[in-house]
């Protein structure tokens, strides 16, 4: 039985009736109506296809047939509570364990990256004994109270900074305290951390763990400096906490050089913790925590049982094994580098034309474009990157913003994005800011 389709209209009106406010629509002026998807493109009502440049989550491209056939074909046969034993859970860890460093053995699944992220802090307080958290400035990790009390960007709207929350310099080397020009950024970045466990330490207190997205998105898609997070780590760990690197949107192959943005630090790095989610399940519900066989054992002797309904379920984790088969067998890395790769060219090649745009930032297919009404003080242009977004839809092409001052036009669309969808990109941003550039642009 086909479900019931409403006219645009009806469908606004019954969402503004019976869906929380607080959950928001893009384009919330002017929604679009989204009925169908495939690949990187999205089609509305009317049949209008749009290009896809915000899905991450959609990682291996929208209604993949293989992810579809996995779920299906699993769904019809099995889909059972984890605590029965089972293939998949165990088939999945191990191929998740292969693109891993040797020691990051052992894996909690779950169903999304807020309770990835949760469970990641439950694990570090648990093992260090520690209560204490350092996260990065702008850093975003989740919705659930946990999480919200370790993410600036939403608890300096809200209730304020926890006592035992404590909130490092953003590695932002366009904008951050430490820039282009510096030396040794890295180092730099990585001293403000050690500064802030002496005031841990003077305070009486003890660091659990160092929090930090591998790739910061909602700060601005940031790029640490190479070098940066060894150095945090040898910090943390001296001080007797552990480092957690969040993969929610960058893992999977995103960076294209390599399957987590973490291995972009060196081949001498390993965090303590990874948490994984949003493009894991390729839009199904799935997410996971890989740690140590030390960080695991303690929290297996604190003697409470860990379980998780949903987590790890035979349909999930066929479906997980289709998404790593589909990045393999369709190249999805070698795609993201050289398509992202062409996609910073054009983007670069605009930023020689048009002064608005202060910076472009980026690896693979994770790229931002920083707007600025002037490139000397580097001042965020956050009207103008609205109404790039908002012209764009008006060509059939979605992206969105991010950053302190929502001024950076981001990029992370499916892993199947095209050369021909780069150039797409950049030509019609060109085309929007050559005929705006005496308007309203910049002004």
């Amino acid at each position: 039985m086909a479900l019931e389709m409403f006219r645009k209209e009806e469908t606004l009106a019954m969402r503004k009736k019976l869906i929380g406010q607080s959950c928001r629509l893009f384009y919330s002026d002017d929604p679009v109506k989204i009925v169908r998807a495939r690949g990187q493109y999205l089609y509305d009502e009317n049949g209008k296809r749009y290009l896809d440049c915000i899905s991450n989550v959609q990682h291996v491209g929208h209604c993949h047939p293989s992810i579809t056939q996995a779920a299906t074909t699993q769904m019809e046969l099995l889909n059972a509570n984890s605590r029965f034993l089972h293939d998949n859970i165990v088939q999945y860890a191990g191929r998740l364990a292969a693109t891993l460093p040797d020691k990051l053995r052992v894996f909690y699944f779950v169903n999304s990256g807020s309770e990835a992220n949760d469970l990641a802090l439950r694990l570090a307080h648990q093992y260090t004994q520690h209560e204490d958290v350092i996260v990065l400035d702008h850093a975003y990790h989740g919705h659930l109270t946990s999480l919200i009390d370790i993410s600036p960007y939403k608890f300096q709207k809200l209730t304020g900074q926890k006592e035992w929350v404590h909130v490092a310099p953003i590695p932002d080397t366009y904008r951050g305290i430490f820039r282009e020009d510096h030396p040794n950024p890295a180092q730099a970045y990585a001293d403000t951390v050690k500064d802030v466990i002496d005031k841990v330490h003077q305070k009486g207190r003890k660091v659990s763990a160092f929090f930090s997205e591998s790739l910061p998105s909602v700060g601005g898609q940031i790029l640490l400096p190479k070098g940066y997070s060894t150095k945090v780590a040898e910090y943390v760990r001296s001080a007797g906490g552990v480092f957690v690197a969040d993969e929610v949107q960058t893992g999977f192959g995103r960076v294209g050089s390599h399957f987590w943005a973490f291995q972009l630090q060196g081949d001498d790095f390993s965090p303590d913790i990874v948490t994984m989610g949003k493009p894991m399940g390729n839009g199904h519900p799935l997410s996971c925590v890989a740690t140590t066989a030390e960080i695991a054992g303690a929290f297996t002797a604190n003697g409470v049982e860990y379980f998780n309904t949903f987590g790890g379920n035979p349909v999930s984790c066929a479906i997980g094994l289709a998404v790593l088969d589909v990045i393999e067998k369709e190249d999805l890395r070698g795609n993201s580098s050289r398509v992202g790769g062409h996609l910073l060219d054009r983007l670069r090649e605009l930023q020689t034309k048009h002064p608005i745009i202060g910076d472009v930032r980026g690896v693979g297919l994770f790229v931002g474009l920083e707007m600025v009404t002037d490139k000397e003080q580097r001042t965020p242009a956050t009207d103008a990157a609205a109404q790039v977004v908002r012209r764009l839809k008006e060509e059939y092409i979605c992206v969105s913003t991010d950053g302190p001052w929502e001024n950076i036009v981001k990029f992370k669309p499916p892993m199947c994005f095209s050369m021909e969808d780069a150039d797409l990109v950049a030509d019609r941003i060109h085309h929007i800011l050559t005929v705006h550039r005496n308007t309203t642009f910049g002004s």
